[in-house]
């Protein structure tokens, strides 16, 4: 997979894609990362990649140009576009999923104020990851980056993620490690059972009490 990010901060990433899942991903040649700073395909002697709003308004808008002339650089037909916006579609795990078998992924990452309406004609999705406001898409797209990563084939053990929350329709059951008792605290007799039947009945039954308890409303969308 390659990933693309067309953002004012290119050294915003250099941090979350060098490290760990992200960057070992990439070593084993499974995605390859390459930042766009649009301010460089800007048409004017100050790199201006922003201007005030038609009509009046607070704050200022970024240009149509500089955009539209990095992704002719990047000149893919088959990449999926995703404009991060507070106005897009919810990322969820089932997206995440559905976006770790694209071949090509481009985030488009504003700033200030908002988009010129044309540039979201380069779009094929407009995304958001919460019901809040970003002073910029660059923490957005990471954190979905980190979330479709991991995702692709041969980045971690498939059994890692297959039953992580949400990706079951509900929360993950609780885990335990060594040691068996901490400060009053015991693992459950279950786990220490060795009876993989009993295990797996108590983790499913855990999981669907978590999920009452914190997002019931998961299992009123599976109900549906």
């Amino acid at each position: 997979m390659n990933i693309y990010y067309l953002t004012l901060f290119p050294e915003m990433y250099e941090g979350i894609l060098s490290s760990s899942i992200l960057k070992r991903a990439e070593d084993k040649g499974l995605v390859n990362y390459q930042t766009l700073n649009f301010r460089e395909y800007a048409n004017n002697k100050h790199n201006q990649v922003d201007d005030y709003p038609y009509g009046g308004g607070a704050g200022m808008v970024l240009k149509p140009e500089p955009v539209y002339r990095a992704m002719d650089e990047i000149d893919l037909d088959n990449a999926r576009v995703l404009l991060m916006c507070p106005s897009g579609r919810r990322f969820d795990q089932t997206f995440a999923e559905e976006l770790s078998t694209e071949e090509n992924i481009v985030f488009i990452n504003g700033h200030y104020e908002g988009y010129d309406e044309r540039i979201r004609k380069l779009a094929t999705d407009e995304v958001s990851i919460g019901d809040y406001v970003l002073t910029g898409g660059e923490i957005a797209s990471m954190a979905m980056t980190d979330a479709i990563v991991r995702l692709i084939p041969g980045v971690i053990q498939k059994e890692s993620h297959e039953n992580d929350s949400f990706s079951t329709g509900m929360l993950e059951h609780p885990h335990y490690t060594r040691p068996r008792e901490y400060r009053g605290m015991k693992v459950p007799d279950v786990l220490l059972s060795g009876d993989h039947k009993k295990i797996e009945e108590w983790r499913y039954e855990e999981s669907l009490k978590r999920t009452r308890e914190r997002r019931p409303d998961l299992l009123e969308e599976n109900e549906k």
